[in-house]
This record gives C-alpha cells, sequence and structure tokens, in this order.
C-alpha cells in the first residue's frame, strides 16, 4: 500500500472519529443549554465533563486531518495547504480547547450555585450567563473558521482532481452554506444558538453530509490519480 491510500485512510477515519465524538456531545449540549441550566448541569456533571472530553478527541481529530493531508495538498498549492492547517489545525483546535473548557467552568459554577444561598446565588447566575456568552461566540467563530479551512481544501481537492469533482465540489458549496449559517444567525434574535437541527443551522446539514461520504470514498477509494500536474494545477 502507497502512502496517499494511506494518507487517504487516516483522513477518512479522523473524519468518522470527529463526527462520532461530535455527535456524543449532543445530550451534554441540550443540558448547557435547557433551562436552569445550572441545577441541570450540577445533577449531571458525569456528562458534562465526558461531553468536554469528547469535545476534545473530536477537536483533535479533525485539527490532526489537514496536518496529515499537508504533504498531499502542498505539491498543488503550498500556500492553502498550509493555511487548511492554520485554520482547520491550529485556530479550529485552539477553539475547541476553549469550548471544553468552558464546559468544564461551567460544571465549577453549578457547584458553588446549589450550595450558594438566594443573595449569592445571583452572582454564580450571572457568572453562568456569561459563560454561556462565551460558549455563544465559541461557536460561531469555530464554524466560520472550520468553514475557511474547508475552503481551501475543497479548492485544492477540487482543482487537483484527487478525489471526484462532484465531491470536492459538493463539499465547496456546502462550506459557503456553512459559513453563512453562523453570519445570519447572530442577526437573528430569535435563534439564540447554533445547532444544525434548527434555524440557520440547517445551512450546516449540506456539508456534514457530504463529509461523511468524503470520509467513506477515502477509506474506499483513496485518492484519484491526477490529471494536473502539481505545477499547472497552481496556475
Amino acid at each position: 500500500m502507497n502512502s496517499n491510500k494511506i494518507i487517504a485512510r487516516i483522513v477518512g477515519i479522523l473524519f468518522i472519529i470527529g463526527t462520532v465524538a461530535g455527535i456524543s456531545t449532543l445530550k451534554a449540549n441540550s443540558i448547557l443549554s435547557g433551562p436552569d441550566y445550572l441545577l441541570n448541569i450540577s445533577a449531571n456533571e458525569n456528562q458534562i465533563i465526558i461531553g468536554a472530553a469528547f469535545i476534545l478527541i473530536m477537536g483533535f481529530a479533525l485539527s490532526m486531518m489537514s496536518v496529515v493531508l499537508f504533504p498531499v495538498l502542498k505539491k498543488y498549492n503550498e500556500t492553502l495547504a498550509f493555511g487548511a492547517v492554520i485554520f482547520r489545525g491550529v485556530f479550529e483546535g485552539i477553539i475547541y480547547i476553549a469550548i471544553a473548557l468552558n464546559w468544564l467552568l461551567q460544571v465549577t459554577v453549578s457547584r458553588e450555585f446549589v450550595k450558594a444561598g438566594a443573595l449569592e446565588a445571583s452572582y454564580f447566575q450571572t457568572f453562568g450567563t456569561l459563560l454561556q456568552g462565551v460558549d455563544y461566540w465559541s461557536n460561531h467563530m469555530l464554524s466560520i473558521v472550520f468553514t475557511l479551512g474547508a475552503l481551501m481544501i475543497y479548492y485544492l481537492f477540487y482543482k487537483s482532481k484527487l478525489i471526484p469533482r462532484w465531491l470536492s465540489g459538493w463539499g465547496f458549496v456546502g462550506a459557503i452554506l456553512y459559513f453563512i449559517a453562523p453570519l445570519l444567525n447572530v442577526f437573528d434574535p430569535q435563534l439564540p444558538s447554533l445547532s444544525i437541527d434548527i434555524g440557520w443551522g440547517r445551512l450546516m446539514w449540506p456539508l456534514a453530509i457530504q463529509e461523511m461520504v468524503f470520509a467513506v470514498w477515502l477509506i474506499v477509494k483513496g485518492f484519484s490519480p491526477s490529471t494536473l500536474t502539481p505545477a499547472s494545477s497552481q496556475k
């Protein structure tokens, strides 16, 4: 098995690990965003802690994907390949760590909230609200950073023909829709959170589905022999 086939399979597996880990955070996320969230967090601490661990797993898998792809994509445009590492690797990884830390801090605040008396409880409610605000904006920033890196990756795949153009084109269009979703959500007061199953978050579905198809394709088929030379693909 050649190195490109190995890289393709590793990238596909990383995508699947990241997606499964992300799905595993949904229960914890519903606790954090529900009414009386401080009481609910206190009653479900283990689920929040496990959810934070899954966020870190998701962040590691998805961030490493761009690093593993770099040796392949740099042959076609090193600048964009490096940009993908910065956005899908470094920036995205940092935001995932920040979100996981925020969830753990909310566990700490919920503990103190339950212990506090009526007068002191308001302070912890205020702090909890601030942490929820950080979580809200972090998720929006994550969506933007994620899609900027995705646009670079799928543009390179489209130019290089390493995967079928229908698949890379689907990813590129899906990334544009994914990028638009958080921008529209910010200006919609009826939607205080960005979720893939409501409102503008539904614009994220095309890319979410494409990346699973993309992952399976890489595991089963690998990279197609390119009809472009690295030099010509940069023109």
